[in-house]
């Protein structure tokens, strides 16, 4: 019932992002504003516990895009590219969703990085005319930088490796 609930919850985040995003004060824009993960807020002043799933998940989500990000950074990413590690992020956050076993309250904020992470990989497939892929994956990035913030993850690594194709 509880991953019911998380994919559910996943799905109209995903659906509601453009009513959320065009009625939204502080509107994201990539290059100086707010993503979702900047509403993210501490367990009292503590990282939010994650769990063998959520890690291995994240990790999985966070190679795939550490095998791009590189030609990313660099301008060289295509857009064939792009598409392709848009679905391999869909597909991932989406079975991450499925899996989901999180208490109610880390949830909550968890799906903060889900949104971004969806609303990155829709703008990387061009989805969006207003947006650019490249924003897509610095929204992505936002999100994977974020998650190693705000959860306690002990292997995560706090930036992508950086190395050229």
């Amino acid at each position: 019932m509880r991953a019911l609930v998380c994919s559910t919850i996943a799905l109209l985040l995903t659906a509601a992002w453009p009513a959320f995003h065009a009625q939204d004060q502080h509107a994201h824009d990539v290059r100086g504003g707010e993503a979702l993960v900047s509403q993210l807020q501490f367990n009292e002043g503590r990282q939010w516990p994650t769990d063998a799933t959520l890690r291995e998940s994240m990790a999985r989500i966070r190679k795939t895009f550490d095998a791009d990000h590189p030609a990313i950074h660099a301008g060289r990413e295509t857009d064939t590219g792009y598409t392709k590690l848009a679905t391999q992020l869909e597909k991932q956050v989406n079975a991450m969703v499925a899996s989901c076993h999180l208490a109610p309250d880390v949830d909550a904020q968890f799906h903060y990085i889900v949104a971004d992470l969806l609303q990155g990989a829709s703008w990387m497939r061009g989805a969006d005319g207003a947006r650019t892929r490249h924003e897509g994956a610095a929204l992505v990035h936002g999100a994977l930088t974020a998650y190693g913030k705000y959860f306690d993850d002990p292997s995560w690594r706090p930036e992508p490796a950086m190395k050229e194709p």
